[in-house]
């Protein structure tokens, strides 16, 4: 028997519209299996960096982040390049931190902490909207720099030199990263 919404009680209703938008966030992310996009981003220090150039000598790991001024995002980025960087750089593969801030405000970051690997800009969010990992915050356009509002949810995708999708990690906010452990096996795997 089923039962129709003129029975259900609107907590019930409620509940069961929120989840249904949950579901339809989640299904639109990368998954393992899809592609990395052909796309520039604007790194801190080099200007354009294309990610199929970087696929062409090794497998990519995208770390996507806020903002420079979230100290979350700069405790990561700072424990990335202590715990992930050298390793990855012994195994070939390319350790990308994107931010859809502008590139001329993550330098900061990149300099404060020294940090060896790419921190790049997707300013115009193409390849968040790609992968499906963006949301609105209207409150960090300004700190943004691009006129625009969407930040990532923080993400970890591992691709490897095909630019197939490895390893996606979601997590729910800024405080909960993905292990350089995790990271590090699915670039051996």
């Amino acid at each position: 028997m089923t039962i129709t919404s003129a029975y259900r009680s609107p907590a019930t209703d409620l509940a069961f519209r929120r989840q249904l938008e949950r579901d339809a966030v989640w299904t639109r992310m990368i998954a393992p299996g899809g592609r990395v996009p052909d796309l520039a981003l604007v790194e801190a220090d080099l200007g354009p960096v294309h990610l199929h150039r970087l696929l062409d000598t090794g497998p990519l790991v995208l770390v996507f982040f806020r903002h420079a001024a979230s100290p979350e995002c700069d405790a990561a980025l700072a424990a990335y390049e202590k715990r992930l960087a050298p390793v990855l750089t012994g195994l070939d593969a390319h350790l990308v931190a994107v931010s859809p801030q502008r590139a001329d405000r993550l330098a900061p970051v990149k300099r404060r902490h020294e940090l060896s690997y790419l921190v790049a800009s997707d300013g115009r969010h193409a390849l968040i909207d790609a992968f499906g990992i963006g949301f609105s915050s209207p409150e960090t356009t300004e700190m943004l720099g691009t006129g625009r509002s969407t930040l990532p949810h923080p993400t970890v995708v591992v691709a490897d030199r095909k630019g197939i999708v490895r390893f996606v990690e979601v997590s729910p906010g800024p405080a909960v990263r993905t292990t350089p452990e995790a990271i590090v096996a699915a670039v051996r795997g």
